[in-house]
């Protein structure tokens, strides 16, 4: 402070602040060594409070209004600073304003995609990103929990840990939710509103408040976004065939309008006819196709065997795989199989093609 700011506040005690900044949060009052006179006028602005500090504990804190510093209105400080019967002489005290508007446009959004496992798409990483809106609330918890000592905390000093924590509950809350993924931008105000009531209390925790809350994206990966334009294109063209069939009847009808063209010089009726051709095969269905086309006889169907064992039944297996699990001695001669057109369940010994496997004791010996 120089010495005409000295001399000047001995001779008036006029305790105010003009915010001409758009981020500032806390500002403290300068005055030599905090002397403040009794008597004195402090003016707090609309959307500001003043917060008095004694030797680094909160005393009274003052809403909007002109204000004259006597013991009547300084209760707190009063008894802090042992005045039982008033006082004359100036005293010493930190003022601090707070700046109590609403701070408007703050950004947040995630550094690094969130996973979620999708019920369609399966495991997708997503990124987010909105504004949200925060006043002080409580302007002697801020300090006391945030501002600390500082005599001038802006907007920056505390985003990024607004940011964090906002990014954080969010991606914990959008992985809880479960909606599914094509369903998220019909689900935006809900997702805000829910957000706002989960980290209202945290905020709170400040002496801050959340007074708006957006979630204005939810994006996924570019690779991502292509599958489903691909997906979508898909579903707009319909039926594959029909679709061909079109762009051959465009192909023949753009080359009947270009006499100039290959079709309409020197082999123009051999090129006409190629192209009927052409045009014929691509309206063809597969059954007319295979009306006139030899085609291969079925393949040959393989018997198939269910099993049955300790009141349960597996299968179905192919010879092969019954051939192994008697090799083994998984099938016995008296498991019971079953195959397509038995009536009736029968042990293994009495299938023909694997009999002969069960014949493995010689007979006895002659007399």
């Amino acid at each position: 402070m120089t010495l005409w700011e000295k001399a000047k506040a001995e001779l008036i005690d006029i305790i105010e602040w003009t915010d001409d900044s758009s981020d500032t949060m806390v500002w403290r009052f300068p005055r030599f060594e905090n002397e403040i006179k009794h008597g004195a006028q402090l003016i707090v602005r609309q959307s500001q409070a003043a917060v008095f500090v004694n030797q680094g504990e909160i005393a009274d804190v003052f809403p909007p209004g002109q204000h004259q510093l006597t013991t009547k209105n300084l209760p707190i400080l009063t008894t802090l600073m042992g005045w039982q019967y008033g006082f004359q002489s100036p005293f010493k005290a930190e003022v601090y304003f707070v700046n109590t508007r609403n701070f408007t446009n703050l950004k947040w959004g995630t550094s690094n995609p969130v996973m979620l496992r999708d019920p369609e798409f399966g495991p997708v990483r997503l990124r987010s990103f909105g504004t949200y809106v925060v006043r002080v609330s409580d302007p002697a918890k801020f300090i006391r929990e945030i501002v600390g000592t500082g005599g001038h905390f802006t907007l920056n000093d505390v985003a990024d840990q607004l940011r964090n924590l906002v990014v954080t509950r969010f991606s914990d809350m959008l992985g809880e939710s479960k909606i599914p993924l094509l369903d998220l931008s019909a689900r935006y105000d809900e997702l805000s509103s829910s957000l706002t009531q989960k980290i209202a209390p945290e905020f709170l925790e400040y002496g801050l408040e959340v007074t708006k809350l957006l979630v204005e994206n939810i994006s996924l990966p570019r690779e991502v976004e292509e599958a489903l334009d691909k997906k979508s294109s898909m579903g707009i063209v319909g039926n594959l065939d029909n679709y061909v069939k079109f762009q051959s009847a465009n192909a023949m009808e753009a080359a009947a309008k270009n006499p100039g063209g290959d079709a309409s010089a020197g082999v123009g009726m051999g090129m006409g006819f190629a192209m009927a051709n052409q045009l014929g095969k691509a309206l063809t269905t597969p059954q007319e196709a295979s009306q006139g086309v030899p085609q291969p006889p079925p393949l040959p169907h393989s018997e198939t065997y269910y099993v049955g064992k300790n009141g349960k039944q597996a299968g179905p297996f192919d010879k092969t795989a019954i051939l192994g699990y008697i090799t083994k001695g998984a099938i016995t001669k008296e498991t019971l199989m079953w195959k397509e057109g038995m009536a009736e369940w029968q042990t293994a010994a009495q299938f023909g093609e694997f009999a002969s496997l069960f014949r493995t004791t010689p007979p006895p010996l002659p007399k």
